[in-house]
């Protein structure tokens, strides 16, 4: 009998062009999202095909899911629908494949960042000018939770609030994702740190090396004697002169979370309060629009590698969990970081 058609013989597996992922239908709650087998996306020229391990849930994936506030469908995300069904930024895994005009990665190269959409799933395409070889000092999940909400915390402080050694710094929401690297961030930049957070995640704040601590539950920061030279908000729950009364004459002021504005403008309405008000005033008032960049995630790679910063991953889900990932993130009073588990594909798969 020949070889061939030998019962022992082993054929080659099949290619997979499908792969598992989070699907988002519809514009809604978590209660919309499905896992289905969806086609295998190939990487553009500029573009790197990244083998998922690990992703993280940011409270923008909150926000593009319910399509709120509705402006955003209107900014190229979809109007009666995401545009992009597959959710997800922030991710790390392996590179598979890689575009014709790629020259900083290859096969095989462990990396991180973030992308528009697409990093729940077992594959995605990430933009070269995003992604950023993945720090020895770290595994996939903790990677997976830097990219968004670490480079967001790096451009308030250092590019928008101007941060430096020996100054001060007050962080209102230190205990979220974001939060969580500011503190460290503006430890390692040589400032001194006051934290805002509440009761439950006193000690959380204190451990990432702030100064102090202060707890919203029973103390109001507005009531503060001190006078800081950055103030960091990430919470967006006061009034702008809560937050003037206790920025240094001639402080910064960043904001990063806009406090509510309906529906239909989110915070819109209080970007355009804070960039009127900084034309009459001494202090410096400036809304934080994040921009993903390679430098930057260099820049916080450093950090890891110095001993420096370290993600905090409250919680971690399996990639078919990823519902409850974001309804968690939803509640808006997660500790540090939320992870998913993508998971380790089959090694003999091919790429």
């Amino acid at each position: 009998m020949p070889e061939s058609s030998s019962p022992r013989a082993t054929m080659p597996k099949p290619e997979r062009h499908v792969m598992t992922a989070v699907v988002a239908p519809r514009y809604g709650s978590s209660d919309v999202l499905r896992v289905e087998e969806v086609p295998r996306p190939a990487p553009a020229a500029h573009e790197v095909l990244v083998r998922v391990r690990a992703a993280a849930v940011a409270s923008g994936d909150v926000h593009l899911l319910t399509g709120r506030p509705y402006l955003i469908r209107l900014m190229g995300f979809g109007v009666r629908k995401p545009k992009d069904s597959v959710i997800g930024h922030d991710l790390a895994g392996e590179v598979v494949a890689v575009g014709s005009a790629v020259t900083s990665f290859r096969p095989g190269d462990p990396v991180y960042g973030a992308t528009g959409f697409g990093a729940f799933a077992e594959y995605a395409c990430v933009d070269e000018a995003t992604l950023a070889p993945k720090p020895a000092a770290l595994g996939f999940e903790e990677a997976a939770a830097l990219p968004d909400s670490g480079m967001t915390a790096l451009q308030g402080l250092r590019d928008v609030g101007g941060l430096r050694a020996g100054r001060s710094v007050l962080i209102n929401g230190a205990s979220g994702g974001v939060g969580s690297f500011a503190v460290q961030i503006a430890k390692a930049m040589g400032a001194r740190v006051t934290a805002v957070c509440s009761t439950r995640h006193i000690e959380f704040v204190r451990a990432l090396g702030a100064d102090r601590v202060i707890d919203y539950t029973r103390d109001d920061f507005a009531d503060d004697s001190e006078r800081y030279d950055v103030l960091l908000d990430l919470a967006g729950n006061r009034r702008l002169s809560d937050y003037r009364k206790v920025l240094a004459p001639d402080g910064v002021f960043v904001s990063s979370a806009g406090a509510p504005g309906g529906d239909w403008l989110g915070p819109v309405l209080w970007i355009g309060k804070v960039v009127v008000a900084n034309l009459f005033v001494r202090q410096t008032l400036r809304p934080l629009l994040m921009k993903p960049r390679r430098a930057d995630l260099d820049y916080l790679s450093e950090l890891v590698e110095n001993g420096k910063l370290r993600p905090a991953i409250e919680r971690s889900y399996s990639l078919r969990e990823a519902p409850a990932a974001i309804a968690h993130v939803a509640e808006g009073h997660a500790q540090g970081k939320t992870a998913l588990i993508v998971g380790q594909a089959d090694s003999s798969e091919p790429a």
